[in-house]
């Protein structure tokens, strides 16, 4: 009997590339919106075909696809293509899980995991999210080498070395923009003997980077994004941990090799970007989170850091999106937008819910806000909060006031939802919001273009095939 939830499709395979594929659009555009949404997201879930095939287990071990959804002139096209490194090929050609992935390993020798962990880490599958180097983009995961794509092809260059001597085996898939300067910001987290998370800028014309501070660390903790403001950089140690040791001799794929310990509870650790170094260690009680939605300077306030992000009670989420389980509809845990007020003083750190309905994949305004004192925040949701679905609404909420505005249509499953201000925007939320839709019923995915304002549909261009679901995206005003 087959058990699968009507939102499954959104988890299978798809094979079929296409370029510049015209799109039929119900609606109207904005005249306005010209450029291209770029996004990425996991489109194999197995590597091979039939019985001698072998599936991935998690959704975060899919084989990363791009998607461009160019706008000009009122019109919509559509590319995709799978990014070409030795994994995906391995997976597409010889029907091979030959690297490690996320919950998926290749049992390989214990020599292989030794060099896999602790020296130069393996091209990876580069299938979380999409950035810009300058005039590059590239294509990004929780390993250090990015891969760089052409934003009008999709077609892999390459990956992007580093020039200078800064090691680390994992990084957040979410760098930063400086606020003040515009330099990228992320995090490298160095297993050793006496591990470290180091944190570092990269000009946003070059690849050399610059050490901003290290912190020592025993047991690292898993950190999927962190938080940065105008002169700190925030990072969120949740106590989701591992032995570094563990990696090498468990046998078990990567993630399996953590363990949740809520005795430890969350630990802010501030680096302060002006005099380098950490500022200081503040702590809370347990929480998960893989993304934050901000961070500022309260000047009201002392100087206190205000720092929001999509909390969970604990890390069960991450076992509940293995695939098998997530095709079956065992239900998905949701994460409510909510804040941490971080007295740097004081010491205190005080937690309140932004508002109650449930919030992932968050954006905000973030040219104009990123960093900096803020109202709006879109994301994804779930229909009063509930845990039997997949992700199915999406949500604006005003972290002032903690008023919310959602979209939902019966058996629709909303992506990420992108903000692209309006030009000479006067309002915070002056512009429209870009979802990638599955409609469950119909088969098929489209793309939303919603007011921010409202979240009403203004139009939705339909894509030749149903897309999975996909992590995240970045629109560019190259059309």
């Amino acid at each position: 009997m087959n058990t699968e939830k009507g939102y499954a499709a959104g988890f299978r395979t798809l094979d079929t590339e296409v370029s510049d594929r015209k799109l039929p659009v119900e609606g109207t555009l904005p005249t306005w919106l010209r450029g291209s949404l770029l996004r990425n997201g996991p489109a194999r879930f197995e590597a091979g075909s039939g019985a001698a095939g072998r599936a991935f287990r998690h959704w975060f071990d899919g084989q990363a696809m791009l998607h461009r959804f160019a706008f000009a002139d009122g019109r919509v096209t559509y590319t995709n293509r799978f990014v070409d490194t030795p994994s995906s090929r391995a997976a597409r050609e010889s029907g091979r899980i030959a690297y490690p992935e996320f919950a998926t390993d290749p049992c390989r020798s214990l020599f292989a995991r030794f060099f896999s962990v602790f020296s130069r880490p393996e091209v990876a599958n580069t299938n979380v999210s999409v950035a810009r180097f300058g005039e590059r983009f590239v294509a990004l995961t929780e390993t250090p080498l990015p891969v760089e794509f052409d934003p009008e092809t999709l077609a892999t260059a390459g990956v992007v070395g580093y020039e200078d001597a800064l090691k680390g085996q994992l990084t957040t898939a979410h760098p930063h923009q400086d606020p003040g300067t515009g330099d990228l910001v992320n995090q490298l987290t160095h297993f050793a003997r006496r591990s470290e998370y180091r944190v570092y800028r990269q000009p946003t014309t070059g690849t050399k980077r610059e050490l901003i501070g290290r912190h020592p660390v025993t047991r690292p903790g898993y950190m999927h994004s962190f938080a940065i403001t105008g002169r700190y950089v925030v990072l969120a140690e949740f106590p989701l941990t591992v032995n570094p040791l563990s990696l090498i001799l468990s046998g078990r794929p990567f993630i399996e090799n953590y363990r949740w310990d809520p005795e430890r509870g969350t630990r802010f650790i501030v680096f302060d970007q002006r005099e380098g170094g950490v500022r200081g260690v503040y702590e809370t009680t347990a929480c998960f989170a893989f993304h934050h939605i901000n961070a500022w300077e309260d000047e009201d306030r002392d100087g206190d850091l205000v720092l929001d992000l999509c909390a969970y009670s604990d890390a069960s989420v991450i076992d509940a999106l293995y695939l098998d389980r997530l095709r079956a509809g065992e239900g998905v845990p949701v994460s409510y937008p909510t804040r941490f007020r971080i007295g740097l003083r004081t010491g205190r750190v005080e937690t309140e819910r932004l508002a109650e309905e449930s919030m992932e994949l968050p954006r905000i305004a973030y040219e104009r806000h990123n960093g900096r004192d803020y109202r709006y925040a879109y994301g994804v949701s779930s229909l009063d909060g509930r845990e039997d679905d997949f992700i199915n609404q999406l949500v604006k909420v005003d972290t002032r006031t903690g008023a919310t505005l959602t979209w939902h249509e019966e058996g629709c499953y909303p992506g990420e939802p992108v903000f692209v201000p309006a030009p000479d925007a006067a309002d915070e939320d002056d512009g429209v919001l870009l979802s990638l839709v599955l409609d469950s019923a119909n088969g098929s995915s489209s793309l939303l273009v919603l007011s921010a304002r409202t979240l009403d549909v203004l139009a939705r261009a339909q894509a030749p095939h149903i897309v999975p679901y996909g992590f995240h995206g970045l629109f560019t005003g190259r059309a």
